[in-house]
């Protein structure tokens, strides 16, 4: 296992992390946790050097920070520091605060959280819970013992990036999703270095994109089967990742005892700049293989932006091939209806054909057609 430098704490992180939110169920209940089994894991991934375990208030309904403070009995919490994060979307007052932090700790069987995270921060939330005086109340928890280290786990553009990590001195932990395919989505890459500039510890989640970039279609199987090093497509994954100096721990949610194995296996190999310029681009082929899975070969280029009735055409573009290159509509289809997700101004009903896009698309794609069809394949019931 390898460590890194934790941000601006003397401790050294193990480059694999335990994420929690998919610990083995028993049942369709995602709160259903198999204990013993999900205990088992844990330890396996401690005994094997994995000293930083990733949690939230909501996991597994509330009972992932049970599971955890089970298996941390019998001399194991002294050999891991704990992340676990405040429920920013479901906080309606300031009294929640304190509320969720109590209920965790008892959990947990902890006096003091390691690391304490703001959950899920967007524009929304991080206007909620700031104007409710979640700076000034994590800097008294942390004062009184509490609380260890502060930080958020993003979900966001880059721009807010930038403007919480310059509200606040006191950031410790950074978390954002990261992988071969999301360089340039929410925070990216230009988040990753900036944050790694600030001093803050870069958490990485959905390094394998929930488990997606290991079930890969068949033009990316091929370019896995041919490449000279043979590795599972999850290991491609992560050791992709970690090549990146700038991370501090990449975390990933393992669901069985088979992925702990394989995850710590791949682990021996994770120092940064470890890839060589033929891995790199076999990594890349893989990604323009994925891409060229898609039903609409649109590269973000936004040349078509703005569209005059508003359109948000890249975005839609992004999620119709996101769903359909990894099998997986549910999540699009969500985001896409929500209101609160997608402004229903912006979406592909909106298009009037006007023809604007068509000129500007260096690609030459039929842009409108590809509207009409993203729209009734993201608003199809599921």
């Amino acid at each position: 296992m390898d460590y890194r430098k934790f941000g601006r704490v003397d401790w050294k992180v193990s480059a694999l992390g335990f994420g929690t939110m998919r610990l083995p169920v028993k049942s369709a209940d995602w709160g259903d946790i198999d204990e013993p089994e999900a205990i088992k894991m844990l330890r396996y991934a401690i005994d094997h050097g994995v000293n930083y375990i990733d949690s939230a208030y909501g996991y597994h309904a509330g009972n992932a920070d049970v599971v955890i403070g089970k298996a941390l009995q019998d001399g194991y919490a002294q050999k891991v520091k704990v992340a676990t994060k405040l429920p920013c979307p479901d906080i309606t007052s300031a009294s929640d605060f304190d509320r969720c932090l109590n209920e965790q700790l008892k959990k947990l069987h902890t006096e003091k959280i390691d690391f304490y995270l703001l959950h899920h921060l967007n524009k929304a939330n991080w206007t909620k819970v700031r104007g409710l005086g979640v700076l000034e109340w994590a800097d008294k928890k942390i004062k009184d013992g509490y609380i260890g280290y502060f930080g958020f786990s993003f979900h966001d553009s880059f721009e807010l990036l930038q403007e919480i990590i310059n509200a606040y001195d006191n950031w410790t932990i950074c978390q954002i999703q990261y992988n071969y395919m999301d360089e340039d989505f929410q925070a990216g890459t230009k988040g990753l270095e900036y944050a790694y500039q600030k001093g803050l510890a870069v958490v990485v989640m959905e390094p394998i994109r929930g488990g997606r970039l290991s079930n890969p279609p068949e033009k990316v199987a091929k370019v896995w089967a041919e490449a000279p090093f043979k590795r599972s497509p999850q290991e491609w994954a992560l050791r992709w990742v970690w090549n990146h100096p700038e991370v501090a721990v990449t975390l990933s949610g393992m669901s069985k005892m088979q992925h702990v194995v394989e995850n710590v296996a791949a682990a021996a190999h994770s120092q940064p700049r470890n890839l060589t310029s033929n891995e790199l681009k076999i990594i890349e082929r893989a990604r323009d293989a994925y891409m060229a899975s898609g039903p609409v070969s649109c590269t973000s280029c936004r040349y078509c932006m703005p569209c005059p009735n508003g359109v948000d055409i890249p975005r839609i573009f992004s999620m119709y091939n996101e769903a359909v290159i990894f099998n997986a509509p549910e999540k699009p289809r969500k985001a896409y209806c929500t209101p609160r997700n997608f402004n229903p101004e912006q979406r592909a009903d909106k298009c009037i054909k006007c023809g604007d896009c068509l000129e500007k698309c260096p690609q030459k794609l039929p842009v409108t057609e590809m509207l009409e069809k993203a729209h009734e394949y993201l608003t199809a019931k599921t």
